[in-house]
């Protein structure tokens, strides 16, 4: 499985925001060999990097560093890349769009970020949509709480007020697919 650049670019920016750039070098120094690779050159927005070694290795290393293994870090990253994805003409664009085209839009992301990947929009009402992601080969609950985090904060950005996604199912947990549930009012 693979991820775009444009997925794993936030993670350094946000250790170094929250960490300062001594904790981006420390995370760094302990990254895999490949990880090192990775991050230590220029990470390509529009190029694929393998989701383990760029994604999934890196996001609980920081976990485990930064958050003494807790995982809500991960759902605090995927935040964070949500500002650093929709920023500028993006952000407009975001909040032009209807509830229900946001959430489409949020599918084609997704399928934009991760190959192969499949997602889908399963409810949208005035204050809850669900989503579910069927297809993700290399399940993770670090990738389902950065999906979870950046999901919260787009629809954030869209305008709504007390936003919270919950992870209803998950294909870590051996369901047939992963469900984000967003609730606003």
């Amino acid at each position: 499985m693979k991820v775009k650049g444009t997925a794993i670019a936030a993670l350094p920016k946000f250790i170094e925001h929250k960490f300062g750039s001594a904790g981006l070098e420390q995370w760094k120094n302990a990254l895999s060999t490949e990880g090192q690779k990775i991050y230590r050159g220029a990470v390509m927005l529009s190029d694929w990097y393998p989701i383990k070694e760029s994604y999934l290795e890196p996001t609980a290393l920081m976990c485990e560093q930064f958050y003494r293994g807790d995982t809500a870090g991960a759902r605090e990253l995927g935040r964070f890349a949500a500002d650093f994805t929709l920023k500028g003409v993006y952000k407009a664009f975001v909040k032009m769009h209807s509830v229900k085209a946001f959430c489409n839009r949020t599918v084609d992301i997704l399928h934009a970020y991760y190959d192969p990947c499949q997602a889908k929009v399963v409810l949208v009402e005035d204050n809850r949509a669900t989503l579910q992601l069927t297809l993700f080969p290399v399940p993770s609950e670090y990738a389902e709480l950065r999906i979870a985090g950046w999901t919260e904060r787009a629809f954030e950005i869209h305008g709504r007020k007390n936003i919270r996604v919950e992870i209803t199912r998950s294909l870590v947990r051996g369901d047939d697919c992963t469900e984000f549930s967003g609730t606003w009012e």
